[in-house]
């Protein structure tokens, strides 16, 4: 017998298996990456349309594993659309229409109903007459619960540069001591009988308290000139700075005794701020400045602080000079030439402005 009398006859209307192999591995790309254009390649490959009856749909996607007898090949197209579910419509979707994403259409949304506005609610109006506030007296109940006002800034800006009574007088303060040249600068005073300021420094008034009392029995006044002469003076802090005027003050008075009076404050180098000028007047005195300064402590020499003294006095004004401090032999020198120049020049002798 021949061979080919056993072999069974193709069917006549079927493609060939590597064709549908084909078809179905691209449908089943096709239903995963939702490609219309794979739908129209999947036409294509069907077989013509003479090869099945009109109008037959194709209801099988992608043929089942072992259908035709043989397993699928690991890693083929039919390995492929095996493993890969099928589209859920049992016709391919036309390259021109979406497929459809539910089966019901869908209740058309009812508009929601527009809010009516609130009218707003009239104003309430009291017919009761407004009372005007009770002024708060003090001393009244209501006046102890209230928050008591901060104290005026009465120290600030309050620096006094001139004469208490102006006019063609000058006020001679000295700064420093007592020191070494105190006891010469008080007998030339006494010789011209001429009343200056002391701006002592607390630690040296305490350390002798001879020379404060001599001051104050010849009739000149003292000032507070702090306890260490720290700088710079306004840049201290505030508990810094109220110490070193509170605790010379009181220095300055133990060492003059009972009744000794110290009306002025002078900040050394002049470091004023309205800290510490507060500070000054909520103790009782006033924050002294100058409006001569030859610059006596730095020793520039005698005909330069007379010169200075000189060219920058003007009528009420307060020279600052040193009597503590240093070797202050240049200022001794310079009082004794200024002194009999001032006389000559009409000017008499007054305290600061307080």
């Amino acid at each position: 017998m021949h061979g080919t009398a056993l072999r069974p006859s193709a069917a006549p209307n079927r493609p060939p298996r590597s064709r549908r192999r084909l078809v179905a591995g691209c449908v089943a790309v096709a239903a995963v990456l939702g490609l219309a254009a794979c739908g129209t390649a999947s036409g294509a490959l069907q077989p013509p349309s003479a090869a099945r009856p009109s109008g037959t749909a194709v209801t099988t996607l992608a043929p089942t594993p072992g259908s035709d007898g043989v397993p699928p090949a690991s890693g083929s197209a039919g390995s492929a659309a095996a493993s890969t579910p099928s589209a859920p419509s049992a016709s391919a979707p036309s390259a021109s229409t979406p497929p459809s994403t539910s089966s019901a259409p869908a209740a058309p949304a009812v508009p929601a109903k527009p809010r009516t506005p609130a009218t707003p609610a009239a104003p309430a109006v009291s017919t009761t007459p407004s009372v005007p506030a009770t002024p708060i007296v003090p001393g009244s109940p209501a006046a102890a619960s209230s928050p008591a006002a901060p104290p005026p800034h009465t120290g600030a800006g309050t620096v006094i540069g001139s004469t208490a009574s102006g006019g063609r007088t000058v006020a001679l303060t000295f700064d420093d001591g007592p020191g070494p040249a105190t006891g010469q600068i008080l007998d030339l005073l006494a010789q011209y009988h001429v009343k200056a300021t002391f701006c002592e420094i607390g630690q040296n008034a305490a350390a002798n308290p001879a020379a404060v009392k001599r001051v104050l029995a010849e009739g000149h006044r003292l000032c507070d000139h702090s306890v260490h002469h720290p700088q710079p003076f306004a840049k201290l802090p505030h508990d810094k700075a109220a110490y070193e005027i509170t605790a010379a003050r009181d220095m300055i008075v133990q060492a003059g005794g009972p009744g000794t009076q110290v009306s002025w404050f002078r900040a050394p180098g002049g470091g004023f701020n309205a800290d510490n000028e507060r500070t000054t007047a909520g103790l009782g005195m006033s924050s002294l400045g100058w409006s001569v300064d030859p610059r006596d402590w730095s020793r520039p020499g005698v005909p330069a602080i007379v010169s200075t003294v000189q060219k920058q006095l003007k009528p009420g004004g307060v020279i600052l000079m040193h009597d503590g401090g240093g070797d202050r032999s240049q200022t001794v020198a310079a009082l004794k030439q200024l002194l009999p120049w001032l006389v000559a020049q009409g000017y008499t002798f007054d305290f600061p402005a307080a």
